[in-house]
């Protein structure tokens, strides 16, 4: 499973990408729009970002997987958005946005997954190398 320090390179390497090329490359990747989450850390209180590729999108939802490469464990930011599911979202490098994340329930969930991973077959291999259920997550805009 990744770890820390993979998962993090990643992200370091997926931003340059966005850095050099002037957000020309890099806002899409394995077919699927990359959007970069900032989260408040449920320790620190600060702004944490990472950047993650959304395989479903219902309207102007986005769905996101928290599957850390099919590890047992939870990744943080998907921690850090159980204690406060307020987020803010940069789809494609635009302006960030309000929203608020919420796990899908079992039946959107069940719906959902299998059009993740008839699409996206990475998500079905992750769910197959560990016992937690991946979660799927919403990012739903917050109402006025």
């Amino acid at each position: 499973m990744p770890s820390d320090f993979t998962l993090k390179s990643m992200n370091a390497i997926h931003r340059a990408i966005l850095k050099v090329s002037f957000g020309k490359y890099g806002w899409q990747a394995a077919g699927m729009p990359v959007l970069e989450l900032t989260t408040i850390g449920r320790k620190s209180g600060e702004p944490r970002s990472c950047m993650l590729t959304s395989p479903l999108q219902v309207g102007d939802v986005y769905v996101i997987v928290a599957s850390r490469g099919g590890d047992d464990h939870h990744p943080a930011w998907f921690l850090n958005l159980q204690s406060n599911p307020e987020v803010t979202v940069s789809i494609r490098g635009g302006q960030p946005e309000k929203k608020r994340a919420r796990i899908a329930s079992e039946q959107e969930r069940a719906e959902m997954w299998p059009k993740i991973t008839t699409k996206f077959r990475n998500y079905g291999g992750y769910q197959e190398k560990t016992s937690r259920e991946i979660p799927v997550i919403l990012l739903e805009s917050i109402s006025s």
